[in-house]
């Protein structure tokens, strides 16, 4: 049943574990204290009154009359332009997720974000599942991640699951180590002592315009050489002979071990191996990969030259965005670096907040 209450979704970081979830692996991410807030009030129209203080106001109609067609082939373009139904993009997306929600009736929605948009931290999944929540979702967070997710691909956007699956079930205090291939989410403990901070590049990504698609190309012409790349051993990638499949499976191979291994090490508190493991997952999504860029690059450099500073990695499908940093609390100095910095707390999954929640 809707609720007439705000709902929060937060964003994520993703502390480990890229272009993993597409290929049945494994990932770390955790759910952060920024993020979306949707309150839905129906009325007896047969549309959406959309306001929000970040994206602007559109009226979306109900019951598919839109052209997703249209979307599907690519026809929204970048963010912010209007299509020839006079929507943008971001009203686009709340389209698809109300038809796919079915909410009881029209009615007055008003957003607000505290997440940046286009830096990695998940803007679009939050909102999604803000909105699913808001409108009456029930079910699992895996269940209400499928719903966002298929939102998201009816407007031309190739997103996995993870994104809205954190932002549906993260929680509080916890990273989820989330399993692709069982569709399982295990709650790792996040070290008290334990720093997180996002630093954005001031390169913005969109899904839709980088090289995701053709990553995801790559990776499943891999797969059809060895089988799933997330159940694949580095002895498996003698099947291939493409020099540049191969770098691309590596990755995804090397990077589940490096979720495992993080994971493994924040139980222990042992934050110099995670530290480790995150370093070592920024070479491969640069070297193997290929989705870093010299921006990110440069700030990675920087980082490891700063004392205090114990790994640093890209987070999220990269060719711009985010980078996550650890160190111990208090000892992470982001000063002159990249466009803007947070430090970042692990929050709750999709809630509806009380007068003292921070969302």
């Amino acid at each position: 049943m809707a609720t007439p209450d705000p709902v929060f979704a937060p964003g994520r970081v993703n502390l480990i574990g890229d272009h993993t979830d597409y290929n049945a692996g494994v990932a770390l991410p955790m759910a952060v204290q920024l993020g979306v807030t949707v309150t839905y009030v129906p009325t007896d129209d047969a549309h959406l009154d959309v306001s929000s203080t970040e994206l602007g106001r559109a009226r979306v109609p109900l019951g598919g009359r839109w052209d997703a067609d249209a979307d599907r082939a690519g026809g929204t373009g970048a963010d912010g332009d209007v299509s020839d139904d006079g929507l943008p993009p971001w009203a686009r997306l709340i389209a698809a997720v109300a038809d796919l929600a079915r909410p009881e009736s029209g009615g007055r929605v008003s957003i607000s974000s505290s997440l940046p948009t286009g830096a990695g931290l998940s803007s679009s999944a939050a909102l999604t599942v803000a909105l699913a929540r808001a409108f009456g979702v029930e079910g699992s967070p895996v269940d209400v991640a499928r719903l966002c997710q298929a939102a998201e691909h009816r407007i031309g956007a190739p997103v996995g699951l993870m994104d809205p699956w954190v932002c549906a079930g993260g929680r509080a205090g916890h990273a989820l180590l989330l399993d692709f291939a069982a569709t399982s989410a295990r709650p790792v403990t996040l070290p008290a002592e334990a720093e997180w901070v996002v630093i954005d590049s001031g390169q913005p990504r969109s899904v839709r315009t980088s090289d995701y698609l053709e990553r995801v190309a790559e990776c499943e012409a891999a797969t059809a050489l060895i089988g799933p790349l997330g159940a694949a051993t580095s002895d498996d990638l003698v099947g291939i002979r493409d020099a540049r499949l191969r770098r691309r499976a590596r990755h995804v191979v090397t990077e589940c071990a490096r979720v495992r291994t993080a994971a493994a090490a924040l139980v222990a508190g042992d934050l110099p191996a995670v530290g480790q493991q995150m370093w070592a997952s920024h070479r491969s999504l640069s070297s193997d990969f290929e989705v870093s860029t010299p921006e990110l690059d440069e700030l990675a450099d920087e980082l490891s030259r700063r004392p205090g500073v114990l790994g640093a990695r890209l987070t999220g499908a990269g060719f711009g965005g985010c980078l996550v940093v650890l160190g111990r609390a208090g000892g992470v100095d982001a000063s002159g670096l990249g466009r803007r910095s947070w430090r970042v707390s692990p929050s709750a999954g999709a809630y509806v907040p009380s007068p003292a929640s921070p969302g």
